[in-house]
């Protein structure tokens, strides 16, 4: 009789183990159907460990998007063509990118709408060990790049007349973290760098050979994806959006990127010093024309 009473609690202690894995894996489904609920109804903003994404990080960290009642989500990326994707595959309303990027995009069906520059630029560096002072010494050698995009564009640009020993080749490297490392690491013989990457390889002594702002080429953008401000919830977190960012651009013209270097150096993957180095930047306001 005993061995049978022992018998039937093992029973029931193994029916309650069971009912509660089952519970839980209930629960755990619903908890992510409402995860999967509340992502799809936030803004989805496009980001990169770039200086012209700062606005963005900064008006999140502070709070300013939920001070007015907006779930607002920056989603990062180091590759600007894993923003574009995201963008064209509608997992993200909003994106930091570049007017030849946006062509691209357009060209293959992609609605998308300019909310306004960014103060992106470009500098074209060359590896120390290279010994490249001038573009007419890049024959035979590799630059990093990523293809549809400004810094395509800006390698047409910069070898446009210039006659090199032979050919300069492309190599696709669209992870700007990624690119800053085999710069260090002696892997590649030049490549275009935004900031604070740039600022990091000229504290390494590399040489710039080209500034897409001297080349009097502006294209950084901040883009939205068609359609929607039909869409009144949208409509007042885009609102909210430009607003949020607007605050973080004037703050960051007033006080200075130094002044939130601890964000800067987590949100770039850089450090104090090149934070320091940084020139001295303005950020531009975007905006929503239809939105009053």
């Amino acid at each position: 009789m005993r061995k049978i009473l022992v018998l039937l609690g093992i029973a029931a202690m193994v029916a309650g183990c069971g009912q509660s894995y089952e519970e839980k894996a209930r629960i755990s489904k619903a908890e992510k159907e409402r995860l999967a609920r509340e992502d799809a109804q936030a803004l989805k903003v496009a980001v990169m460990p770039t200086i012209d994404c700062m606005p963005a990080y900064l008006a999140k960290s502070a709070a300013w998007f939920d001070s007015m009642g907006v779930d607002i989500r920056l989603k990062v990326r180091n590759a600007q063509m894993d923003c574009d994707t995201a963008l064209a595959g509608k997992s993200v309303e909003v994106a930091v990118t570049d007017l030849k990027r946006v062509e691209h995009m357009t060209r293959r069906g992609v609605a998308l709408v300019s909310m306004g520059p960014t103060n992106a630029y470009w500098q074209l560096i060359a590896n120390r060990t290279a010994r490249v002072k001038e573009v007419s010494q890049m024959g035979d050698k590799m630059v990093a790049m990523t293809r549809y995009s400004a810094t395509d564009y800006l390698t047409d640009r910069a070898l446009k007349g210039v006659k090199t020993s032979s050919m300069v080749f492309r190599i696709q490297i669209n992870d700007v973290l990624t690119r800053l490392e085999m710069l260090r690491n002696n892997e590649m013989d030049a490549m275009w760098l935004p900031e604070p990457q740039a600022t990091t390889a000229r504290m390494y002594k590399h040489v710039v050979l080209k500034d897409s702002r001297k080349m009097n080429q502006h294209l950084g953008v901040m883009v939205m994806r068609g359609g929607l401000l039909s869409n009144a919830e949208r409509k007042r977190q885009l609102a909210a959006f430009v607003k949020g960012y607007n605050r973080a651009c004037d703050s960051l013209n007033v006080r200075g990127v130094a002044h939130y270097s601890s964000l800067v150096e987590t949100c770039c993957h850089t450090d104090g010093a090149t934070v320091k180095a940084l020139p001295k930047l303005y950020f531009p306001h975007i905006a929503l024309k239809n939105i009053k």
